[in-house]
């Protein structure tokens, strides 16, 4: 199995994209060699996380395959793993996010992967982590990470990717106060796509002056306007991308990430063995008890 495993783990270093798929299924699966596969990764990737979030209808898949569109005509290598909501009766991904980019199915320099959810808060895969760190083994320039859109608990994209980019909708101009303690949070581009539509422009100055209120003394967040369906602002989205990772290489962000990151790999992996079955049976067991306390509880058995 080890052999396998660092041969895989050298395919998926030279571009073999069935290799990263079927490393994806190890991880995502917790099958054989899934611990070998992810102690062997060597980070070597040049390849930078972009997180695209926001909320249901936003047009997220749409801007990520205009971004496909002009990154492939540069000559880039792109993944996307698109975090689809899970389907209540398999746990596969639902919406299957490879059909709205069916232009790059089989093109060599992009590789799509549809994740499902699973039940995750957050509007990632309980697995996007370690998944994440698999593709970056690959010779990609970019990697997507696009999520389901479930809202305001979705700021965890922001312990994952190098670069969030918050896309929002005219429509949306009314919520940006609802939205100011959470989502807007995470932000480093905001992002006004299908900016053709009334009340464009009074979202896109409310979200300039509140970019402009959290600025701090060396950066302020970006906010651009687009029309994901007509290519229109995708370069200056593009350019406004690159120029906010060229500056990624300060240490103090790296060990943020890297503390986000290693933050949710203990928990997941801390709440491994605690099986929901075999709780809610131990709940029912005490729970009618007079002197039930779930703090005792909860002390008693974990």
């Amino acid at each position: 199995m080890q052999d396998k495993i660092k041969q895989l783990l050298k395919s998926i270093a030279s571009g073999e994209q069935k290799s990263l798929a079927r490393a994806i299924t190890i991880v995502e699966n917790e099958l054989d060699g899934y611990d070998a596969l992810l102690q062997g990764l060597q980070q070597t990737g040049a390849a930078k996380i972009i997180g695209i979030t926001g909320p249901p209808g936003a047009g997220k898949s749409t801007l990520v395959n205009a971004l496909l569109h002009y990154w492939v005509e540069q000559g880039k290598k792109i993944a996307v793993v698109a975090v689809d909501p899970s389907s209540p009766f398999n746990y596969g991904a639902l919406l299957g996010d490879r059909i709205r980019m069916n232009h790059f199915y089989n093109h060599p320099n992009v590789f799509i992967r549809s994740l499902a959810s699973r039940g995750a808060l957050g509007g990632l895969s309980a697995k996007i982590v370690e998944i994440a760190d698999v593709v970056k083994n690959a010779p990609f320039d970019y990697v997507l990470v696009e999520t389901v859109g479930v809202g305001q608990s979705e700021v965890e994209i922001a312990g994952l990717a190098d670069c969030t980019v918050v896309v929002l909708v005219p429509e949306a101009g009314d919520e940006v106060q609802t939205l100011k303690a959470g989502i807007m949070e995470i932000a480093d581009i905001f992002v006004v796509n299908k900016a053709d539509r009334d009340q464009a422009e009074a979202l896109y100055r409310n979200l300039r002056i509140l970019a402009h209120e959290k600025a701090a003394e060396d950066f302020e967040t970006a906010v651009l306007k687009t029309v994901a369906t007509t290519n229109a602002g995708i370069q200056e989205l593009a350019a406004s991308i690159d120029e906010l990772l060229s500056r990624l290489s300060h240490s103090e962000r790296k060990l943020q990430l890297l503390l986000e990151k290693s933050w949710q790999l203990i928990q997941a992996r801390r709440m491994k063995n605690v099986n929901r079955g075999l709780l809610a049976n131990q709940i029912r067991t005490e729970m009618e008890q007079p002197e039930f306390n779930l703090y005792t509880f909860i002390n008693k058995y974990y």
